[in-house]
């Protein structure tokens, strides 16, 4: 029994009080003090070493949901059943018009929904999708979707969070998961990168590099002798006015060939979504 001294003492014997169970209690005579045992502390337990003082506020926001994820949702139930039922999916359906009630908001989830998707499906990070959001958002408020699809803006703000980020996905890679064809993320892309005035340097091929290297299973020392190529093709002007992919895939292929690794121009340009006459002309030019 862990006591608490009282600096008041019992009515009855001007004893200590101490408190147990949510009972504050004389300890001389044994009166009942009180029985308030409401418990005002929190209802959870945080193991964390440096979460000394945790706090329940619910799920975190987000920019990726056009409420920042502050709205509710009436879930379902296979519990209730007959009238109760039918009020529940009135009430959901009117809550889920509630939600949406402009034309903005209608558009902004669907092309959020559409940047969780693509982010998702090329194994992008948070902060990439969120920036993304954020982007579509400044668009949205430039008015520059006018005339623009929404699939169109979503994938170019996809790509763009990449280039900003010095994250390496190419055009291709981001066209092929979204519902986008590549003309219409061209052309969100530039009214972005136009409008938006986005801080975005031109693509560096060494980004390319580890991701390439790995999917055509080439060791450490072949990628590093990579990097030294795309320097040197940095140096005589090679790189500029170039598809990075295609230089990094030749840079990659240069470096198997003088190691004599196992690796051929047609599965170093697949990787890179290149053709193998791109990647060629960049080995030759190397070579020379």
């Amino acid at each position: 029994m862990s006591e608490a001294r009282s600096p008041q003492g019992c009515p009855e014997c001007d004893g200590h009080l101490g408190f147990e169970a949510g009972e504050t209690v004389c300890t001389d005579c044994g009166l009942v003090v009180s029985e308030y045992r409401i418990d005002h502390g929190p209802e959870w337990r945080s193991f964390a070493d440096d979460d000394r003082n945790p706090a329940r506020t619910g799920a975190p926001l987000t920019r990726s949901r056009h409420d920042r994820g502050l709205s509710t949702e009436i879930g379902r139930s296979t519990r209730i059943k007959g009238r109760k039922r039918r009020q529940f999916a009135r009430m959901r359906r009117q809550h889920n018009r509630a939600r949406i009630s402009t034309k903005r908001e209608r558009n902004q989830v669907y092309a959020f929904t559409e940047i969780r998707r693509v982010t998702s499906a090329l194994s992008l990070p948070n902060h990439i999708r969120d920036q993304a959001c954020s982007l579509f958002e400044s668009a949205q408020n430039e008015d520059l979707l006018r005339g623009r699809s929404l699939e169109g803006f979503a994938a170019a703000c996809v790509y763009a969070a990449c280039r900003v980020a010095g994250v390496s996905r190419s055009v291709e890679e981001v066209c092929d998961v979204s519902k986008a064809t590549e003309a219409e993320h061209q052309a969100a892309y530039g009214a972005l990168n136009r409008d938006l005035g986005l801080p975005v340097a031109p693509a560096d091929p060494t980004e390319y590099l580890p991701r390439f290297a790995t999917k055509l299973d080439l060791d450490s020392d072949t990628e590093r002798r990579a990097r030294e190529y795309v320097a040197e093709a940095r140096d005589e002007g090679l790189v500029g006015g170039k598809n990075p992919c295609g230089v990094a895939a030749a840079c990659l292929y240069t470096a198997a060939s003088d190691r004599g690794e196992d690796c051929t121009q047609a599965e170093a340009a697949d990787v890179a979504d290149v053709t193998p006459v791109t990647l060629r002309k960049t080995y030759v030019a190397l070579r020379e």
